[in-house]
């Protein structure tokens, strides 16, 4: 009923920056927080930055200052802006929303993208 789709991520040099972008569609009610995380190989997936319904923004620590999540309420899309991007910053990177279905508005559940690879290496 609902999918998340991502798209953005690809190689770039350390230092460089990437944006992804994640959009909601299906037979959506509502969407309540948007987030991204990551996985790289041999690790757990970890958060890297989520963002409520009204914009209130939530960073892992090694993120802040580097990347910015936003959303796009009207288009049903997150984004992650990755700048000065390192090579241990390569990963899965996974879209994450907390969404009421049409079917089913009074329950709020947890989807997933399929994830996108972004690869920091020169």
């Amino acid at each position: 009923q609902v999918q998340l789709v991502e798209s953005g991520g690809g190689l770039v040099q350390p230092g460089g920056s990437l944006r992804l972008s994640c959009a909601a569609s299906g037979r959506i009610f509502s969407i309540n927080a948007m987030g991204w995380y990551r996985q790289a190989p041999g690790k757990q997936r970890e958060l890297v930055a989520a963002i409520t319904g009204g914009g209130s923004t939530n960073y892992a620590d090694s993120m802040k200052g580097r990347f910015t999540i936003s959303r796009d309420n009207a288009k049903n899309t997150v984004y992650l802006q990755m700048n000065s991007l390192k090579p241990e910053d390569t990963a899965v990177y996974y879209c994450n929303a907390a969404i009421r279905t049409i079917s089913n508005w009074r329950l709020s559940a947890d989807y997933w993208g399929q994830g996108t690879q972004v690869t920091v290496s020169s």
